[in-house]
């Protein structure tokens, strides 16, 4: 198949790029590089069945192709706080851009969706028919409610124009070529223990995520894809931590001797984050594989050989979370 990945050059799209090259697809990567990176497609640039396009999703691009997975979209608030604006263009004329092709062409379409649908929910875990507690004058918002418009314009479009869709809510996901600067938990912590710096955790650190390893959330896209279901389904790992939690494993993981630090939580951060990952199950036969341990080692190794200061300290023992 001919496959179009918008945002592919990001961290999740490159991901799942590898993944479709190494099933034989041919694939085409549109990005306009605000947060991706050519490096992370560097490996497949000459190969004969990859193409990659610079190219902004809020402009209209013509393509023949037979997927499209629409990931394009700053998803870290740092990011998508910096320029608001250009974040809600995104979202909103960019998918109605890449759902336009989609008609056009006959392709199936894929909106890469987030739990940021649910806001700061107010029932837990979230189910897919929890219609969320957002803040539509946030600071949040331009991503929040960015991407609800993002999924009513899927709809709309299979609904009246018989577009074939498929939404994914991805939640927390982290892995090897996160931005260093990103600002996303993860990154933070392991980044800040590298560079040998203070753990930051915001509030008392008792607010909750749900950390997923990339190659699970990638081999849930592909399932959600090629499946029969349009959804929304939830892509998430349903293991919860506290953010505490995790700042204490990075710090053993790292270095032992850093200190944390605690500073005020920013407006609207969500109080928990859990998926109900019964329609994944159900309906794609998916759930995570990597344990959390597993794939902060891999993660920290990664940002080790791109920022590290100092040597991670490893143990034999790795701790359980």
């Amino acid at each position: 198949m001919r496959i179009l990945v918008t945002g592919g050059a990001g961290f999740v799209g490159s991901h799942l790029i590898d993944r479709l090259m190494e099933e034989g697809q041919e694939v085409i990567c549109v990005d306009n590089f605000y947060t991706g990176n050519k490096r992370n497609v560097l490996h497949w640039i000459n190969h004969p069945r990859f193409e990659v396009i610079r190219h902004d999703v809020t402009d209209p691009i013509r393509l023949e192709v037979d997927q499209i997975y629409h990931l394009a979209c700053p998803a870290s608030p740092v990011h998508y706080q910096y320029n608001p604006v250009k974040t809600i263009k995104t979202n909103v004329m960019g998918t109605l851009n890449m759902l336009g092709l989609a008609k056009r062409v006959k392709a199936r379409f894929l909106l890469a969706s987030t739990s940021e649908v649910y806001g700061d929910p107010e029932i837990h875990p979230q189910t897919e028919d929890y219609r969320g507690n957002v803040n539509p004058i946030g600071i949040r918002s331009c991503y929040d409610e960015g991407k609800r418009v993002a999924e009513t314009l899927a709809f709309d479009y299979h609904r009246q124009n018989d577009v074939d869709i498929r939404v994914a809510r991805i939640f927390n996901t982290y892995g090897p070529r996160m931005l260093e600067n990103d600002g996303r938990v993860v990154s933070n912590l392991v980044v800040q223990a590298l560079k040998g710096q203070p753990l930051t955790v915001y509030g008392d650190g008792s607010q909750t995520r749900s950390f997923c390893y990339v190659s699970d959330l990638v081999d849930g896209l592909i399932r959600l894809m090629n499946g029969d279901h349009v959804g929304p389904v939830n892509l998430g790992n349903p293991e919860e931590y506290t953010i505490l939690q995790l700042a204490e494993t990075v710090q053993k993981m790292v270095d032992p001797d850093a200190k944390v630090r605690f500073e005020p939580l920013p407006q609207d951060d969500p109080r928990r984050r859990q998926p109900d990952i019964t329609r994944a199950r159900t309906w794609l036969g998916w759930q995570p594989t990597i344990p959390l341990s597993q794939g902060l080692r891999i993660t920290i190794d990664d940002f080790q050989s791109r920022v590290g200061d100092r040597p991670a300290k490893t143990s034999e023992a790795v701790p359980s979370i």
